[in-house]
């Protein structure tokens, strides 16, 4: 009678352990789909999807990378024979070879390159820089596959909540498109001279390490402020940005529509005289006066 019993649990045993073992093929025979899988339709893009593509699609040929080096610098690296490089971002400001950038940028370069979204290099010069607001202006050497510039905007009617896009060079990935809204407007930016920026833009569009210098835009692809600074405790996006408004109007009581015109009228002036810039200023135009330098002099 115990070596029957013996034998049925045994025999269970061994009915359990085959279902067990089995399961996975009985399942896989079972459930196991006959025919692949279909790709769904994904439908139409939403409007703000449409309208980013389109302004990278627009703009982005004209941001370009910025790279200097206290030495010779023969191509963007980040480090060489002659010591490390320091790289940001500028754009195309016209198709005299004019590139925006900020003065942190190209600050104790000895020599500069910008590298375009084909990935061609051009040697470029410091043409002038504004360490108080934290601008340069660079110029390269050769102009005939410059892109287009990046259209101009205003800062002034700005609201907060607007749609921005960043595109720059964070960490040496080029062409990266980071948006946002327009956080808060009339922030104050401390400056490494012991000076403030004031009407700072703030934005949650991801900026980081390498984005210095690129443009900030709106939803219509105009460029709106000057990408320069974050605050973070880690050195990295926390989703405050700061950019620097785009509005100049006018110098001597000369009307600027770009930078040739800046250009051209401190040149007639001349260095070591002194004129009067008119600014954008909480919707009014308010006068700074400045002493025209020669930068090729410094030190």
């Amino acid at each position: 009678m115990g070596d029957r019993f013996s034998k049925i649990v045994v025999g269970a045993l061994l009915v359990v352990l085959a279902v067990y073992l089995a399961q996975p093929y009985v399942d896989r025979l079972l459930f196991s789909a006959s025919t692949p899988r279909t790709v769904e339709p994904r439908g139409s893009l939403s409007d703000i999807e449409r309208m980013s593509i389109e302004i990278f699609e627009r703009v982005s040929a004209s941001v370009v990378q910025v790279v200097g080096r206290a030495g010779v610098l023969e191509a963007p690296s980040s480090e060489g024979e002659n010591g490390p490089t320091q790289s940001g971002t500028g754009f195309v400001w016209d198709a005299a070879g004019h590139i925006v950038t900020n003065d942190h940028v190209v600050e104790g370069t000895g020599s500069l390159a910008v590298r375009l979204a084909s990935g061609q290099v051009l040697r470029a010069q410091i043409v002038g820089t504004a360490p108080n607001y934290d601008l340069a202006v660079i110029r390269v050497d050769n102009t005939r596959s410059l892109p287009p510039p990046v259209p101009i905007g205003t800062s002034d009617d700005l609201k907060v909540g607007q749609w921005v896009f960043a595109i720059g060079n964070p960490f040496g990935l080029d062409q990266s498109l980071t948006t946002g809204i327009i956080s808060a407007l009339k922030r104050r930016l401390p400056t490494s001279g012991g000076r403030e920026i004031t009407n700072v833009i703030q934005t949650d569009a991801a900026i980081n390490p390498g984005n210095s210098g690129g443009p900030l835009l709106d939803s219509a692809g105009r460029v709106i402020g000057v990408n320069t600074a974050i605050l973070s405790p880690s050195g990295t996006s926390a989703g405050i940005g700061f950019a620097i408004p785009i509005d100049i109007v006018g110098v001597n009581g000369k009307p600027v529509r770009g930078l040739a015109d800046l250009i051209q009228e401190l040149e007639r002036v001349g260095v070591g005289k002194r004129v009067t810039v008119s600014v954008q200023r909480e919707g009014r135009e308010v006068p700074v006066e400045l002493e025209v330098m020669d930068i090729g002099r410094r030190g």
